[in-house]
């Protein structure tokens, strides 16, 4: 055989198998997209938005159902969601920015970097510190509400006491959101830049993505919006305060103290193809596409349980039941009838992400019962095979 015939037929051979990867991953994308389909027949869901990585790249976006049902416009791929409690890990990776930085320290009493005295009235000597309060176990709760710091503030609420459960700090586990709430007060307090404004130049911007926690300056038309389901009436509700306007807050904002305005625990604005982007620096230890983020030892903090039974780092957590047999670091996230999910393997470099802007409130496994479908359908049909 001469070298040309040689040639020809390697080219033959390279491009028959280019086109079996293509039929088979072709085909594999068929499957995911019949499963999801089998899903929202099977329950109602208003939208879904969904990325997958797999071999540390993003390998498949795909958005279904509405945007919007009042003027049926289709969910698509650059649609932005209210995405609920994953926001929490972009405060956390914000304040470890300022612990590299040696602007504060994790180990330091909230009360010098909140300015005011927050110690839970039943151990007054036992110190609440930043750790604490971003792995949940501060023994705060949110029993006063999250929506301002005056339920904590000693010379604003008489019943500020309430705020503290009956366990001393660091002796047990309670999610709270007003944690992540006063987090997001010291960050402005020790930056000295706006909550939002910081996460957007520290974070998003760095990376390159798209979002915010300020929904004045988003772009409207972008926007998902968000619907709970009445199990009753079967029908869904449009949540008008999901993405409400802040203009008469944000004119007489207080910086260091106003900052649940912008809900660092809950209100960041993102598509999904965005957040896996956003994924995929914890999964690199901090690092994505050339730009770090925060340092290894950072990241390995945020993914390390402090509390082993709830597998609860900082804003991350370790769960071995939203694809059963398997350890996937992540966050999931529920407020207005939208439910989120963020999921990832650092080891094998795969993750996955699902934005539901609205479903039925069933849960299995701690997890809302759409989404782990989802995601379990995801892992089978792309990732798995």
């Amino acid at each position: 055989m001469s070298m040309k015939q040689k040639y020809i037929q390697f080219s033959l051979y390279l491009l028959m198998s280019c086109l079996l990867f293509s039929v088979k991953s072709f085909s594999q994308q068929d499957k995911a997209v019949s499963g999801i389909q089998k899903i929202m027949q099977s329950s109602p869901v208003m939208g879904l938005s969904v990325a997958v990585v797999k071999n540390n790249k993003i390998i498949y976006t795909q958005s279904f159902g509405l945007k919007n049902q009042e003027t049926n416009n289709p969910l698509t791929d650059d649609c932005i969601f209210r995405i609920a409690s994953i926001s929490k890990s972009f405060s956390a990776t914000s304040i470890l920015q300022l612990y590299e930085a040696g602007k504060l320290s994790l180990d330091q009493d909230v009360s010098e970097l909140i300015g005011f005295k927050v110690r839970n009235p039943n151990f007054p000597e036992t110190i609440i510190t930043l750790r604490l309060m971003m792995s949940h176990l501060s023994s705060l709760n949110d029993s006063q509400g999250y929506f301002t710091l005056d339920v904590i503030n000693p010379s604003k609420n008489p019943n500020w006491e309430k705020c503290y459960s009956a366990y001393e700090p660091g002796k047990g586990y309670a999610y709270c959101n007003l944690n992540y709430n006063m987090v997001g007060a010291i960050i402005e307090k020790v930056s000295g830049e706006r909550f939002d404004q910081y996460v957007k130049n520290h974070v998003l911007d760095p990376l390159g993505l798209y979002g915010g926690y300020y929904v004045d300056g988003l772009d409207k038309s972008k926007i998902a919006s968000l619907y709970e389901y009445n199990t009753d009436s079967a029908r869904f509700i449009l949540s008008s305060n999901a993405y409400a306007q802040r203009a008469t807050e944000i004119a007489n904002y207080q910086m260091g103290y106003s900052t649940p305005v912008f809900s660092p625990t809950g209100g960041m604005k993102i598509s999904a193809t965005d957040l896996a982007q956003y994924m995929m620096m914890h999964m690199n230890k901090g690092k994505y596409k050339g730009k770090r983020i925060i340092s290894k030892k950072s990241s390995t903090l945020m993914q390390t349980p402090l509390s082993s039974e709830e597998g609860y780092g900082f804003a991350i957590e370790t769960s071995t039941k939203m694809i059963p047999g398997l350890s996937l670091k992540g966050h999931t996230g529920s407020a207005y009838g939208l439910y989120s999910a963020m999921f990832f393997d650092p080891k094998k470099k795969y993750g996955i992400v699902v934005i539901c802007n609205g479903c039925h409130p069933e849960y299995s496994e701690g997890y809302n019962t759409v989404i782990r479908k989802t995601v379990n359908c995801l892992y089978e049909n792309l990732i798995a095979n």
